[in-house]
């Protein structure tokens, strides 16, 4: 498989060195190699650059490292099976998504397999497409990024349903405790013609799973840990914008307490040129027992050099409660087929 990855990135790299950043008829052709119904190969490099002012543990510290790294196979077949197979190779081949699932209808399909839990919006793009190097603070807070188990996907006249019966540890296949984790969605997507796009939504869920990780927030959970959030997006010919909450309620393990962590962000944009964005978010997070509060300010600069390759600009002024205030900046270069 590393040769085969090695391959893939030396036909895209020629591809886009030989033939310069503006021959549109290049990427046309990768796509005619690489992509169908049937068979399409994805490919996502993001080399990423992290620098903290005032305290090394901030946003990374100072360093310079590798985003995600991965190749992306999947399709359709003609007896309306699905299949999806994503590898990130950061440190070594690993699994993120390995799904097989039936399109019943163009408005229902099932899923099995390593999938997306549908718990916050801001977890939903690829990593190619979010707004910000880095999520909302919420999403690592208190979730896992995949979950393996099921999912029922459908819509019907803008309303739209995902609902999820999942292991509830993320993509461990081992220790689990034969309990799951129980998850919904419902939305809503308005069209607003001119004006643009309006989408609702509203999460919830329920992790019977004992001795469960919570996020990335090294905290564990005795059982029974509800999930619960909504939000609402806009996307417009010169404006967007994102606004969620989400929280989280559990008995905390060590603490022998409950414990309720709480983040919430609101984010817009502006589409400044045809191939530049400007965005700010504030990004709060907080905890009643253990995580302490913040509130996180983030700017940020996004331009498309290319069909191909893009680029992230990133500054962020965090505001403690316990400790001092903390800045940072964060930079991803992009190439995405």
């Amino acid at each position: 498989m590393k040769y085969l990855m090695v391959s893939i990135i030396a036909v895209f790299m020629t591809f886009s060195l030989a033939y310069g950043q503006s021959d549109s008829a290049t990427v046309n052709d990768m796509k005619d190699r690489l992509k169908s119904e049937e068979f399409n190969v994805g490919l996502l490099l993001q080399s990423v650059g992290a620098f903290s002012f005032e305290d090394d543990s901030f946003n990374g510290g100072r360093q310079f490292g590798l985003g995600a790294t991965r190749l992306d196979i999947k399709g359709e077949l003609p007896s309306n099976f699905i299949y999806r197979l994503q590898l990130d190779f950061r440190r070594s081949p690993s699994v993120m998504d390995a799904q097989i699932g039936y399109k019943f209808s163009e408005n229902f399909r099932i899923v099995t397999g390593a999938f997306k839990p549908f718990l916050s919006a801001d977890l939903d793009p690829s990593p190619a497409a979010t707004d910000f190097v880095n999520r909302a603070r919420l999403v690592g807070a208190m979730m896992n990024s995949r979950e393996v188990g099921v999912t029922f996907l459908g819509e019907s006249e803008g309303f739209n349903y995902r609902i999820g019966i999942y292991n509830g540890n993320g993509r461990q296949m081992s220790n689990n405790d034969n309990r799951f984790l129980y998850t919904a969605r419902f939305g809503y997507s308005a069209d607003l013609n001119e004006a643009g796009g309006l989408d609702f939504g509203v999460n919830g869920a329920i992790n019977t799973s004992e001795m469960e990780s919570v996020g990335r927030t090294n905290r564990i959970s005795e059982g029974d840990r509800l999930i619960y959030g909504a939000f609402i997006k806009y996307s417009g010919s010169k404006f967007f914008g994102t606004v969620e909450f989400l929280e989280t309620r559990f008995d905390d393990l060590a603490l022998g307490l409950e414990e309720t962590i709480t983040g919430f962000y609101g984010t817009v944009g502006v589409h400044a040129t045809e191939k530049s964005d400007l965005l700010l978010r504030w990004d709060y997070l907080s905890g009643e027992v253990i995580i302490p509060t913040s509130d996180r300010i983030v700017a940020g600069w996004n331009y498309q050099m290319t069909e191909l390759v893009s680029f992230q600009l990133n500054g962020l002024y965090q505001l403690n409660d316990v400790i001092d205030d903390q800045a940072g900046i964060s930079a991803n270069l992009q190439f995405y087929f």
